[in-house]
């Protein structure tokens, strides 16, 4: 079932390459801040809180409307990166409104994708977006090949790379690439059940040697609490704050959970 998923996955990017959905004449200037460095020194939660109207587990989340309004919402109760779908099939997100957010806002940003195709990359880099995902089990289980080729091209545009990995063979593979940052994904693509304790079993007996993001599921400080003392450095958060009806206060209590 987790092929039959990543497959469809695939096949979604596929189809918004397909259609011309990477095919972007901008030339936005990314952030100046570093992520990596605001982690290490920030003092509270460090959140990268993602702007996503739907997802394949979910559904519709949240009614589109407009991103940078709800940018704006997120940074302001403390959110230090954002994290913005650009995955139109099953996401309902654009490289449009990873634009408009760019242009309001000097906070790091994530594009949010399903990474198959170099063209995707250098949308990254022509939108501003300041870190890329790569997603480990695409190469793991040969949907994609040379995953070195592919962080290194994302390097050489200027982008830093978060690779995400739900298993701890996955974690070990990752480990031996040159990403800048490594998520653990909580959710299980094979149930889309989401387990906190993946963090866990993914982080046990690591001898910490890069910055670790934990990501789906969290919805409460104490979820913070719990993951920060297995070893997450910083916490992606989509879904709880999206299906919020104050952004700002819900960002708020999370950023404030330490």
């Amino acid at each position: 079932m987790a092929e039959n998923i990543l497959r469809k996955l695939v096949n979604n990017s596929q189809m918004a390459i397909n259609d011309g959905v990477y095919e972007i004449d901008a030339d936005l200037q990314k952030s100046n801040k570093d992520f990596v460095q605001i982690i290490k020194t920030n003092q509270h939660a460090t959140l990268l809180t993602e702007i996503k109207f739907a997802s394949p587990s979910l559904g519709k989340i949240r009614t589109t409307s407009d991103p940078v309004s709800i940018a704006s919402q997120m940074i302001a109760g403390g959110a230090k990166a954002l994290s913005i779908l650009t995955q139109p099939h099953l996401f309902n997100g654009s490289p449009e409104y990873f634009m408009k957010v760019r242009q309001a806002v000097d906070v790091p940003l994530l594009m949010k994708d399903i990474m198959i195709d170099k063209v995707q990359i250098d949308a990254a880099k022509k939108i501003g977006a300041d870190y890329m995902l790569v997603i480990q089990s695409l190469f793991d289980q040969k949907f994609l090949k040379d995953i070195d080729d592919f962080i290194s091209y994302g390097h050489k545009q200027g982008l830093e790379i978060l690779l995400e990995v739900h298993t701890k063979e996955e974690f070990k593979n990752a480990l031996k690439t040159e990403a800048d940052i490594i998520g653990i994904n909580n959710r299980n693509l094979d149930t889309l059940e989401i387990d906190l304790k993946t963090t866990e079993k993914v982080l046990e007996g690591y001898e910490k040697t890069r910055v670790i993001l934990s990501e789906s599921g969290i919805e409460t400080p104490e979820d913070i609490n719990y993951l920060k003392k297995l070893g997450a450095d910083a916490f992606l958060i989509g879904s709880s704050i999206m299906k919020s009806d104050n952004i700002q206060e819900q960002v708020k209590k999370l950023v404030n959970a330490y």
